[in-house]
């Protein structure tokens, strides 16, 4: 059986691990610390299952810059990584500094999940394009460069098969 593993990445309640809840029906935060703040402190783990037979483990790292270490400890064994840019803000300064500290450690491949894709239709028409511009100029010059953007909602499930199928 083939393995990979998937770590996720980016700027704080971006929806990273809702995205992973999604996918895999597994709460990756177990702390009561974080079930009280709503934010991810420690590594969390999941498994998923993809067409083929391949199983994926899954890496949900924190966001918070308080956090970063945590981030970059998780990152370490990453084969593919899911940046996480949530419709409704954009690229921020987590989403960088993972996406840095993901090409510093070697991270070979990924792509990009726009979260939250259930609010694009009240941003406007314009919105969405303006967003993939904005994750092509952070990208550039990186592993993610011409990555596919995937647009993907936890909450209606709508692009989860395409972000399954793409990673």
């Amino acid at each position: 059986m083939k393995r990979v593993v998937v770590g996720t990445a980016g700027h704080i309640d971006h929806g990273k691990t809702s995205l992973v809840r999604a996918l895999t029906g597994i709460d990756t935060d177990r702390l009561r610390e974080e079930k009280r703040r709503g934010i991810t402190v420690e590594l969390g783990f999941a498994h998923l299952a993809l067409p083929g037979g391949t199983v994926a483990g899954v890496v949900d790292v924190p966001g918070h810059e308080r956090f970063v270490r945590a981030m970059a400890a998780g990152a370490g064994g990453i084969d593919i990584v899911v940046l996480v840019v949530a419709a409704d803000e954009g690229v921020m300064p987590q989403t960088r500094e993972h996406l840095d500290i993901c090409r510093l450690l070697g991270v070979p491949r990924g792509l990009v999940a726009v979260t939250k894709s259930d609010l694009l239709p009240g941003l406007g028409a314009d919105w969405l394009p303006l967003l993939e511009q904005d994750v092509r100029e952070a990208t550039k010059g990186t592993f993610l460069e011409g990555a596919p953007v995937l647009p993907v909602s936890s909450a209606t499930r709508e692009g989860l098969e395409g972000l399954v199928a793409e990673i």
